[in-house]
């Protein structure tokens, strides 16, 4: 695996890192896919007990790479919806991996980097750990991530950190729900290692069924129906003359129109 690195300890412990650290770890194409197949392959493996995500270097992801929202900007809608749905499928296989997992934030998630902290059982951040959603100041929406965003933080924090695209770090992302520990990097492992020992101890069968409960409840499932809405409103959000215009100015490093009076 080129964009990724895993290991599994004789614990049941499966580590998987993010290893595109020359561009913060940021989503492309060729990573999603990656992703998906290893979500893929292990979502059955008997052996593996928790997941621990994280990121190589110094970001967890910075979200859409440079190179891919050029590309992006570039297709049909067809393509961009399809693009979408890619993202959109690999999300829900780590949503509903069978077994415990952890996102160990351990520097800047942006975008689709949130998408993948939410859609995690765990989130634990360290100093270094701060988040942003600013796909409006591109003229673009957090779509595929954001169901995973609002039942994780709320319908009035997400409309917060949807609207302002405000950097948050990690206290404040804690309060918001987006963390579920916050801490200093020289307590980071350790605080990711207790949590480890405390899922150990649980019988392997019944944290998979508590976890499966949980989803029984929910009030709304993330089903196809949801997943195709939300791949189809980046698709159309891609579409329109704000988020051409959004795109092209950050890729291009000047202000799009709405921002040139500020």
């Amino acid at each position: 695996m080129k964009n990724l690195i895993s290991k599994l300890d004789d614990r049941g412990v499966y580590y998987l890192t993010l290893n595109r650290p020359n561009v913060m770890n940021a989503f492309d194409e060729n990573l999603i896919e990656e992703l998906d197949n290893v979500l893929s392959d292990i979502s059955n493996n008997q052996k593996i007990r928790v997941l621990v995500l994280t990121g190589e270097g110094k970001a967890f992801s910075a979200g859409g790479d440079l190179d891919w929202m050029k590309r992006m900007a570039n297709l049909s809608y067809e393509e961009n919806h399809k693009d979408a749905m890619k993202l959109a499928v690999m999300l829900k296989k780590l949503d509903r991996l069978p077994f415990p997992t952890i996102a160990a934030v351990n520097g800047a998630a942006f975008g689709g980097g949130v998408g993948l902290v939410s859609a995690c059982d765990i989130a634990i951040g360290n100093e270094y750990a701060k988040f942003s959603l600013s796909e409006v100041r591109l003229g673009l929406i957090p779509a595929t991530i954001s169901p995973y965003v609002v039942r994780t933080v709320g319908s009035r924090n997400a409309r917060y950190l949807f609207m302002t695209s405000n950097l948050i770090f990690s206290e404040e992302a804690y309060h918001l729900g987006l963390l579920t520990h916050h801490t200093l990097n020289n307590n980071f492992d350790n605080l990711i290692e207790k949590n480890i020992e405390n899922i150990l101890k649980g019988g392997p069968e019944a944290i998979k069924a508590s976890k499966d409960l949980v989803f029984y409840v929910e009030d709304k499932k993330i089903d196809e129906t949801v997943m195709t809405e939300t791949a189809k409103r980046i698709a159309d959000a891609r579409a329109t003359d704000e988020g051409k215009e959004g795109t092209n100015a950050f890729l291009n490093k000047i202000k799009p129109g709405w921002q040139k009076n500020d």
